[in-house]
């Protein structure tokens, strides 16, 4: 279905909460039941304040905080992976007595000031990355990322048609263990027909063997902590150890650009399948321009309005949102995007994507 403007992808993404949500009129502000003329305060706290992702998820939260009378407080870490920063965002709000969180954890750091907060009585949704385990926070509003890395290995596979795969992994850490960050890697290798081992585990498969319609070898596992720098060092110490590679998997378009420009610069454009998720304008352009053959879209706007929408309503005597049949989070969905689709993967072309994207 397409969207042809933000009030109509919102319209959908509120249709989604419809019997999840209620709104209940009672009670004053003192600790308990909000009223419908109360101020909520609620604190959003994403990764960082630079990447595209996380700014389109501030903007979203600020206009969905507009409608339901929300207090919003918006802070991040300095960078991906600064779970010290998030944690002093957490217990910023817990002195503030606001009355709920979201937030897109920077790793299991976070954790113990998560569960301080929900013992202080508030309401904390995750959003993009669900926390390990799941039921740290009350719930996640979150890209299937299994199933986004799935759809680009998949792809992947169709475009390889039998060719042995050279496989380049440009995951976002090797220093923690991130769900985002296993989930698609995991995702892309599955869906490419490579077998697994942990599931939660990056870099325990064989680097050799089949992928199911020919031989694959893994290269590399390398860091990129999800910046186009990164990306781009992180191929370059790849292509040290295999100049051959053609299949390069990265944890999102920001590190993909970075590993394209790599490639450009070795002079080893040629042949290479570049994959990815995130969805955003830059790498939907980046799609239709072929730095990237396919990315999974996600959609940051909808997880953050609905988390907002959802808080305030808890607030105010609400019911409690419920995860998604058969998951252990809410699926606010993913679109597969390129202009070279594959037979029986659905897909969506970079027109309908750039009417669907963010940032």
């Amino acid at each position: 279905m397409r969207f042809s403007t933000r009030a109509a992808r919102l319209g959908v993404a509120c249709a989604a909460l419809t019997g999840l949500l209620a709104l209940a009129a009672c009670g004053g502000s003192d600790g308990g039941t909000a009223s419908s003329t109360d101020k909520i305060g609620v604190s959003l706290i994403t990764k960082d304040s630079s990447n595209p992702f996380f700014v389109a998820m501030q903007k979203g939260a600020k206009e969905e905080a507009a409608k339901n009378n929300v207090d919003l407080t918006v802070a991040s870490g300095k960078a991906d992976g600064d779970e010290q920063g998030q944690v002093q965002a957490i217990e910023n709000a817990i002195a503030q007595g606001q009355k709920g969180i979201l937030i897109t954890p920077n790793g299991p750091g976070v954790n113990s000031a998560i569960k301080k907060a929900r013992d202080a009585g508030m309401f904390v949704i995750a959003l993009d990355t669900p926390p390990d385990p799941a039921d740290t926070v009350d719930i996640t509003y979150a890209t299937d990322n299994f199933e986004a890395g799935k759809l680009i290995g998949q792809w992947t596979a169709k475009q390889l048609g039998g060719k042995p795969a050279t496989i380049a992994l440009l995951d976002l850490f090797n220093d923690k263990v991130v769900s985002v960050d296993y989930n698609r890697d995991q995702g892309f290798l599955t869906g490419l027909g490579v077998d697994t081992k942990d599931a939660k585990k990056n870099g325990d498969e064989e680097k050799t063997g089949s992928y199911g319609g020919g031989s694959y070898t893994i290269v590399c596992n390398e860091p990129t902590q999800g910046a186009e720098d990164g990306g781009r060092s992180a191929m370059e110490n790849c292509l040290t150890k295999n100049s051959n590679i053609n299949v390069v998997y990265t944890i999102n378009e920001p590190a993909a650009v970075g590993a394209y420009n790599a490639l450009k610069a070795a002079g080893k454009t040629d042949g290479v399948l570049v994959v990815s998720v995130d969805g955003g304008c830059a790498g939907v352009k980046s799609v239709k321009d072929g730095v990237i053959g396919a990315t999974s879209q996600q959609y940051p706007l909808k997880m953050a309005a609905l988390g907002v929408e959802s808080i305030a309503k808890i607030a105010r005597g609400g019911e409690k949102p419920k995860n998604s049949d058969g998951l252990d989070f809410f699926n606010t969905g993913v679109a597969l995007v390129t202009d070279k689709a594959a037979e029986g993967v659905t897909s969506i072309d970079t027109t309908k994507a750039t009417s669907l994207c963010w940032g």
